[in-house]
């Protein structure tokens, strides 16, 4: 039987906290002497902690983008496809479990906050670093709830069938059910559910360390590197960044409210000011490549804990190469990657060779793609244990057994030291870098331009500045990135003014964040209709004398929403389902 966010609640009264929280204490405690358990009480965070993912192999990252123009899924009875491809049910719904992850995750903390008990808990003899722990753990649930909250917004955050922009129902403490009706349950106003979030970042910020880093703590037992994959104040004004992009996008800022962009640049500025001051006294090279496989990367602002294996590798590798090809890139997007000059391929400058598409192109494609011809070396001695052949008849071409569907798979987040046959077979640990670097200089480049243009100076940086600390930026394994000296079309974008260089940034977000979940939310939030979500994807065609491309599969989406899950919908009688789901309610 599935969870809805009533039954969550009611289980969570009906059988008390126990049943809520794994393990116990041998069962014996209750919510009256709850107080004499420290360590349980601590664990509500904890508990909420550990539901992050910890893995791009997740539906809302490297599948979510599945149902964008960027990548297309193997399986045919996948249920993102499905969804993708307009064929989604209320029973096949690829979003439900997350809507009651979220809710999960809220309800631990909202336990952890209410009368303050965490914070007034004594979980160390010693005062001082008592104080400390209370301090951290409080922070810690504030932000907790507001990333739990920015997930519910961004997921179905959205019109509904009223003309209303509504988001999510606010729930701010563990609910008795006896006394709470499931029907009192409903969709807060859109504008009301950012309100709720930031200001639990406010909150957050009250409470936690400037930053994880051991040369700002006072008690490296409790604070500094020890805390580095759970929030501090850094990634929580990076969230904020975050929060007001999305709250000043089109699709949620009718109005065209500026203020909302200028606080996303700010709060955006603030954290790429630490990054270069701060961490860039302590390793973090803003023109350096960084590794996917290195979850210390100074690139990282907050992300998950890591974890180590091979399913990557296995995953995005055809079957010649001992992987199962689950996901493959599309045409559209290894066309979004510009020339080695910067210039995008179908500009006069850009010297692109149609019947040589993959030569002199930008260096971000070969790390993230894997294209016709390409090798697979080993690090350690440069032998080529693979070369890939997606050619008509090839080993890897789509369609065989364990391929892709489109001709082209997934470099990005690899190990290249990996190989099935060895003997020993390698790996690296891995995270999911929830916010980076990138991600800040995308948002205030985007943001930035709205507010004052390309070339206005605004909280220290230009819009342009911004772009060009990614454009710039070396590879992982040194070689140059395409602004390295110049970048002629930077430039000319920068000087054609503001509508020309958003559609540059949106498309430095694509290749940048591409496989990392993003593009399902910014093709949505820039977006005024469904219409523009439904194109085709398509692939290459490859041949000893040509390379055309034929089409793989087509979008079709009744809606640019997501719709609330079915079980919310009959449960909850106040519920408005988003536009384009009546079949949903």
């Amino acid at each position: 039987m599935k969870k809805t966010l009533f039954g969550l609640i009611a289980g969570w009264v009906l059988t008390g906290c126990s049943d809520f929280l794994d393990p116990l204490p041998n069962g014996h405690y209750t919510d009256q002497n709850l107080d004499e358990y420290p360590s349980m009480i601590r664990g509500f965070v904890e508990k909420s902690y550990d539901l992050l993912p910890t893995a791009y192999t997740k539906a809302e990252y490297l599948y979510l983008d599945g149902a964008t123009d960027d990548l297309v899924i193997t399986s045919q009875t996948h249920t993102m496809r499905r969804f993708a491809l307009g064929a989604g049910t209320p029973a096949s719904d690829p979003f439900e479990t997350y809507w009651v992850r979220d809710y999960q995750g809220i309800m631990y903390v909202n336990r952890f906050l209410e009368n303050d008990l965490g914070l007034n808990t004594r979980y160390l003899i010693n005062d001082e670093q008592n104080r400390l722990l209370q301090r951290n753990l409080q922070g810690d649930a504030y932000a907790l709830r507001a990333w739990w909250q920015y997930d519910l917004l961004r997921k179905w955050g959205g019109r509904a069938t009223d003309g209303r922009l509504l988001g999510f129902p606010i729930v701010t403490r563990p609910v008795d059910v006896f006394e709470a009706d499931p029907d009192d349950f409903e969709r807060a106003t859109y504008d009301e559910c950012v309100a709720r979030i930031l200001e639990d970042c406010d909150r957050a910020l009250e409470y936690l360390p400037g930053a994880n880093r051991d040369w700002l703590a006072t008690n490296t037992n409790l604070e500094g590197a020890i805390r580095w994959h759970r929030f501090d104040g850094v990634s929580v004004k990076a969230l904020k960044a975050l929060v007001y992009l999305q709250w000043a996008s089109p699709a949620f800022n009718p109005d065209d409210d500026r203020t909302r962009w200028e606080k996303a640049a700010q709060y955006a500025a603030e954290v790429m000011d630490f990054k270069r001051e701060q961490d860039g006294a302590h390793g973090f090279d803003p023109t350096a490549g960084f590794a996917w496989t290195d979850p210390n990367s100074p690139e990282i602002i907050w992300s998950s804990d890591y974890v180590k294996g091979g399913t990557l590798e296995k995953l995005f590798y055809p079957g010649g190469f001992l992987g199962t090809g689950s996901l493959g890139p599309t045409q559209e997007l290894v066309d979004a990657f510009p020339m080695a000059n910067g210039y995008p391929i179908d500009h006069e400058l850009g010297d692109y060779d149609s019947r040589n598409p993959y030569a002199n192109r930008d260096p971000r494609l070969y790390q993230a793609i894997y294209c016709h011809g390409a090798e697979v070396r080993r690090p350690s001695n440069d032998e080529v244990m693979y070369v890939f052949d997606m050619s008509v008849g090839g080993r890897d071409e789509a369609g065989g057994i364990n391929n892709s569907m489109t001709n082209y798979y997934i470099r990005k987040y690899l190990y290249a030291g990996w190989n099935g046959n060895d003997d020993a077979i390698q790996t690296m640990p891995k995270s999911i870098f929830f916010i980076r670097w990138a991600h800040m200089c995308l948002a205030f480049a985007e943001a930035a331009n709205r507010v004052s243009g390309p070339t206005a100076e605004l909280y220290g940086y230009t819009a342009k500045q911004a772009l060009g600390f990614l454009r710039s930026r070396a590879m992982n394994d040194g070689t140059p990135g395409i602004g390295a000296e110049s970048d002629p079309y930077l430039d000319e974008c920068a000087a054609a003014g503001k509508e020309m260089f958003e559609a540059l940034v949106r498309n430095e977000r694509r290749i940048e964040l591409c496989f990392e979940g993003q593009r399902f939310y910014d093709l949505r939030r820039w977006a005024t209709s469904p219409a523009s979500l439904n194109t085709s994807v398509s692939k290459p065609v490859i041949t000893a004398t040509q390379i055309s491309r034929t089409e793989v599969e087509k979008r079709s989406y009744a809606s640019q929403w997501i719709p609330i899950p079915y079980t919310e919908m009959t449960h909850m009688k106040n519920m408005v389902q988003n536009e384009g789901w009546s079949n949903w309610e």
